[in-house]
């Protein structure tokens, strides 16, 4: 199997994180709040790398500071991550143990958390790859999630993954080997069929697997406006429903 990110992984720049780490009844997660009392909150659900990898920290505290708590629970529940070192021919075996629909019981656990102890009235969730297939999936699922972003990550092998609860915006890179164009050309023609609530879905000229999370210092020059825009229409997305 090729290398989905194209975007270097392995070579990622130092981040200084603004937020902190927390323990959620059995879930290590990446916490930052806004710098003013806000009842609004975003829970990010992180790509194959995990909830350590820098470029989803930097995620994490941009969308902070847009004026939500934002959190990044280790979905992968203290289990290893993939890493750049691992071979991709046994790609398909690690995702046997790390399934992005068998996310609930953790979701569950985080929009506790943001209700009781954070006081969040609406949350709204956002993912990356794998975790894109996450949102896809608890935005199916679970109508406790105001609005939901799904970036270069959708479910493939359901007949009953278009009818979403609350409105969903679909990110995806035009370069993106992952995931074809025949595939996003069936999911806005089903989702024109089956869907109730609003959705949106963007295509984004000349990017690939994992662009719109890079850090600043590691974007290309041709690249930058392209990730700039993902990100505001994300931010722009959740200002509208949250």
């Amino acid at each position: 199997m090729a290398d989905p990110f194209l975007y270097g992984t392995g070579e990622r720049s130092h981040y200084g994180c603004l937020g902190h780490e927390v323990q959620i009844e059995h879930i290590n997660a990446y916490v930052c709040r806004p710098s003013f009392f806000t009842d609004k909150a975003v829970i990010v659900i992180h790509d194959i790398f995990g909830w350590l990898f820098p470029d989803i920290r930097y995620i994490v505290d941009l969308i902070a500071g847009h004026g939500y708590i934002t959190v990044c629970p280790d979905f992968f529940k203290g289990t290893d991550p993939w890493k750049t070192t691992d071979h991709w021919a046994d790609f398909a075996d690690w995702m046997k143990d790390h399934d992005p629909m068998k996310v609930d019981k953790e979701a569950d656990v985080v929009l506790k958390y943001l209700k009781e102890q954070c006081g969040a009235k609406k949350i709204g969730i956002v993912g990356f790859s794998w975790g894109g297939m996450a949102v896809h999936h608890l935005m199916l699922k679970n109508p406790q999630l105001t609005a939901g972003v799904s970036l270069y990550g959708i479910i493939r092998d359901s007949e009953e993954r278009y009818n979403l609860l609350n409105p969903t915006f679909f990110i995806f890179g035009e370069k993106d080997h992952t995931i074809s164009d025949n595939q996003i050309t069936l999911l806005e023609e089903k989702l024109k069929q089956y869907c109730k609530v609003a959705y949106k879905i963007k295509v984004y000229p000349g990017q690939v697997h994992g662009f719109a999370q890079l850090k600043p210092e590691d974007m290309k020059p041709d690249d930058k406006p392209y990730i700039e825009e993902a990100r505001k229409d994300m931010i722009d997305w959740l200002k509208m429903f949250i």
